[in-house]
């Protein structure tokens, strides 16, 4: 069986861990932490990187930067994970979710200015698959009418829009560093701040000034602001830096493996039986995954058992928030879904991870092949 994922390990990882352990600082904050914010600021180019517990944490934290209150709306796309909601939701704030573009399953940036009322504070634009949103547009958008803007670009780390990094275009950039993503700690996350914030750092020790203390800026240290435990584990901060320090070779070859599928499918796309992902211009992504588009939810349902039957693991993603029964209850969607469950219900995705081999590739698009020559034909 050809697993849809297997967690990256690159091999410094453990040398790396038992440095941590053996310094007697595992708690956070340590020296392996500060290599991981050195790289993912001279990575992006934001004015700070702060690791978190996860991308969730990540976006709690920044929906408290952008000083929410209850009542406040924030717009987002319905078709994204649970945490770009919950965040804001948390906060106290009500979600408005609008249409995506079919193309790239993105934020549909012409509907949003449409859904901005005077109780709007933030537009969240998630990344789907690593492609960006068109943040020019949002940006815009966002100036005119006095928003924040928060990435949450879990998907997006090595990705780029315009030659600008995702997760820095923004107010805040959420990154994480799940499993199950490009580059991993097991589950983790960062926080980047275009421009610094002294708040960030007190979210995330507890609301507290310990931060300052330990550097001897005060004598002692006190609760100051809202806050929680949001810093990682020195361990997995080790982890971590392990693969960042190989990150160009994990894009690379993921990079690989994404450009082969889309060679051996292409002739499925064009003669009208898949749909295949979409690169919009100025957008360089990092293969976070390869997914295609099957004709209907009966079709995919059958091309899943299909790729199973046959050795070959594939899933499907998101259920569009709003029709969710925390969406239903906590949020509303604005305008007309004409693509959300539409699209969501024939994407497929197949097996992505480091250290996929040609061969797993050529097997599992073969496979799909075979679906469409031999059970549609």
């Amino acid at each position: 069986m050809i697993p849809f994922n297997v967690p990256p390990y690159c091999g410094k990882e453990d040398e790396y861990v038992l440095e941590a352990i053996h310094s007697h600082k595992i708690s956070g904050d340590g020296a392996f932490t500060k290599k991981c914010h050195a790289w993912l600021t001279e990575r992006t180019g934001a004015a700070r990187a702060l690791l978190t517990t996860s991308c969730t944490h990540a976006l709690d934290m920044s929906a408290l930067l952008c000083r929410l209150e209850p009542g406040d709306e924030v717009i987002l796309p319905s078709y994204t994970f649970s945490s770009t909601a919950n965040a804001f939701v948390l906060a106290g704030a009500v979600p408005v979710f609008v249409d995506i573009r079919p193309d790239t399953m993105n934020i549909d940036e012409t509907l949003i200015e449409d859904a901005i009322t005077p109780r709007t504070r933030v537009i969240c634009a998630m990344h789907y698959a690593g492609v960006a949103c068109e943040m020019d547009a949002i940006l815009d958008i966002a100036r005119r009418h006095g928003l924040k803007v928060v990435e949450d670009a879990a998907q997006g780390v090595m990705a780029t829009y315009k030659g600008k990094a995702l997760g820095a275009i923004g107010d805040y950039g959420c990154y994480s560093f799940h499993e199950s993503k490009n580059y991993s700690m097991g589950e983790g996350g960062a926080l980047l701040l275009r421009e610094d914030d002294p708040r960030a750092e007190i979210i995330r020790e507890k609301g507290t000034n310990r931060a300052r203390f330990l550097r001897g800026q005060v004598d002692k240290y006190t609760w100051e602001d809202l806050g929680s435990s949001y810093l990682p584990s020195e361990l997995n901060a080790a982890y971590l830096y392990g693969q960042l320090e190989m990150a160009e070779d994990i894009n690379a070859a993921r990079l690989h493996c994404w450009e082969l599928y889309r060679q051996m499918l292409t002739p499925l796309a064009e003669a009208g039986q898949i749909e295949l992902p979409h690169i919009p211009e100025g957008c360089v992504h990092n293969a976070h995954m390869f997914y295609i588009k099957a004709k209907d939810l009966a079709e995919r349902t059958d091309l899943i058992a299909w790729l199973k039957a046959h050795g070959v693991g594939s899933v499907f993603h998101y259920v569009p928030l709003h029709s969710a029964v925390a969406g239903l209850r906590f949020g509303r969607f604005h305008g007309e879904d004409r693509y959300t469950t539409r699209e969501s219900e024939r994407l497929l995705r197949l097996p992505m991870y480091y250290g996929l081999t040609d061969a797993e590739v050529e097997t599992a698009a073969n496979a799909v092949i075979a679906f469409y020559k031999e059970a549609r034909s």
